[in-house]
């Protein structure tokens, strides 16, 4: 895209104020209507948060173009922040509007040319983004959105000679088999490839002995159920010590009680639909399962009904074994394990969750005694590219808590900083001499 990167600024910011404006309760109702979102998680996500990402993705771009080498008398150097030589290929998921338009515009806004594929599931919000994009003043041929046979339009794009770059939030396994096809064909490219993935989670809450066992209550539910677990940060494991489970146990039950569930229509429904029918079928499978599996207790929840819409109830299951399914494999829903250690173990629990499965996204830790807490953050150094204390796994906020996470969770290139954009960019160094030398002899070549 052959424009200043001031005139791309522009273009994100008049997107930024279309969606706060004339298109906020478009972009809202698209994204309730067809990925299942009551209005407070479509406000936080389809509009504030995309608002977000377009609004301080242009600070930040500001600020990598100011970031110039030193130079020397008689020479200037300069960086020169390149679009990537080809384009972008942007795969969506159905679960946030605003990674969707994040995934596609931050590439866009460091001057790239992008092929989108968002989620079926999530076509109708993408609708309305490239609604935005166009009035905002993005060219025509920049953002190509793409709907239909995803391993057909896949194919077509990773054995592309200009193909120059992966921006992708989805399943663990699709991100892996992507990879794999770039590796394959890597011999065909023009460059090699920027590879950028946020994948799956079996994010976890811990707490300590002395943490409060409101706020660890408060945590699960708002953690692991708002909009029915499908966050990739959402809480599915939690390790709770003995003294404090019958506590959290009964507020649970208690606070659970109250939990609505119906349509997006009704803005007094906590929880909605799972987004489709294979999600369900897995989910219920799974509580199935549960149900015949004697290491594990329902503690709350643990019904279904599709009869009109595809509803999963909160779910909290407690089992007895740390290696449990529910505690190592991510199942994308409103379902919970829990598993209660005996309070002396609390140091040695940490172990147990740095070492259960497979992804390192999101965590948190609870405790009222900063020894504890020092101690639980250098044991799970690695087990979560976001650590949360004494808060719930979710929620980061663009700008505050760069997202992302690394193991078989992602690259972590934090999404909603410059860490991210810089991924997009191919920088060139440019050295200019006013006065260039004219013989070339050193001075020391000269004796005298």
């Amino acid at each position: 895209m052959n424009f200043s990167w001031q005139e791309r600024a522009a273009i994100f910011l008049k997107a930024a104020a279309l969606i706060s404006g004339p298109y906020r309760e478009q972009i809202n109702a698209a994204t309730m209507l067809c990925q299942s979102k009551n209005v407070h998680q479509a406000e936080i996500d389809a509009a504030c948060e995309t608002i977000d990402f377009f609004r301080y993705n242009v600070y930040f771009m500001s600020q990598i173009y100011q970031n110039q080498p030193v130079s020397s008398p008689n020479v200037w150097n300069m960086l020169e922040y390149r679009p990537l030589e080809g384009f972008v290929y942007a795969v969506t998921p159905f679960n946030f509007t605003a990674i969707a338009a994040n995934l596609v515009a931050a590439p866009v806004m460091m001057g790239n040319v992008v092929v989108w594929k968002p989620s079926d599931h999530q076509i109708y919000s993408a609708h309305v983004l490239m609604k935005v994009f166009k009035e905002a003043g993005v060219p025509e041929g920049v953002i190509n959105l793409i709907s239909g046979d995803p391993k057909m339009i896949t194919e077509r794009v990773l054995t592309h000679k200009a193909f120059s770059g992966l921006h992708f939030t989805g399943s663990t396994n699709v991100f892996r088999d992507l990879w794999k096809s770039i590796g394959q064909n890597i011999s065909h490219y023009n460059n090699y490839p920027r590879i950028v993935g946020e994948t799956g989670g079996k994010d976890f809450i811990w707490a300590h002995p002395s943490a409060n066992p409101k706020a660890v209550t408060t945590a699960i539910i708002r953690g692991a159920f708002e909009f029915q677990g499908q966050k990739c940060s959402a809480a599915l494991r939690v390790y709770l010590p003995t003294s404090l489970w019958k506590d959290i146990k009964d507020q649970l039950v208690e606070d659970m009680s109250s939990i609505k569930m119906g349509s997006p229509e009704d803005p007094s429904n906590f929880m909605n639909a799972v987004i489709d029918k294979k999600s369900f079928k897995k989910l219920s499978t799974f509580l199935e399962q549960a149900r015949a599996d004697d290491v594990v207790e329902f503690v709350m929840g643990g019904n279904y009904d599709d009869a009109v819409g595809y509803f999963v109830e909160p779910t909290v299951l407690r089992t007895d074994d740390p290696n449990y399914v529910g505690l190592r494999e991510e199942f994308f829903g409103p379902i919970v394990t829990v598993y209660v250690y005996d309070d002396e173990d609390w140091e040695k629990i940490l172990s147990v969750i740095d070492q259960t499965g497979i992804y390192a996204l999101t965590g948190a830790i609870f405790s009222d005694d900063r020894n504890a807490l020092k101690i639980a953050a250098e044991k799970l150094i690695d087990a979560a590219g976001n650590l949360y204390i004494n808060d719930k796994p979710t929620g980061a906020v663009v700008g505050q808590q760069p997202f992302g996470g690394a193991r078989a969770s992602g690259t972590n290139d934090k999404a909603g900083s410059e860490w991210n954009l810089l991924r997009w960019v191919s920088i060139r160094t440019i050295k200019e001499t006013f006065v260039p030398p004219e013989n070339y002899r050193y001075p020391f070549l000269d004796r005298d």
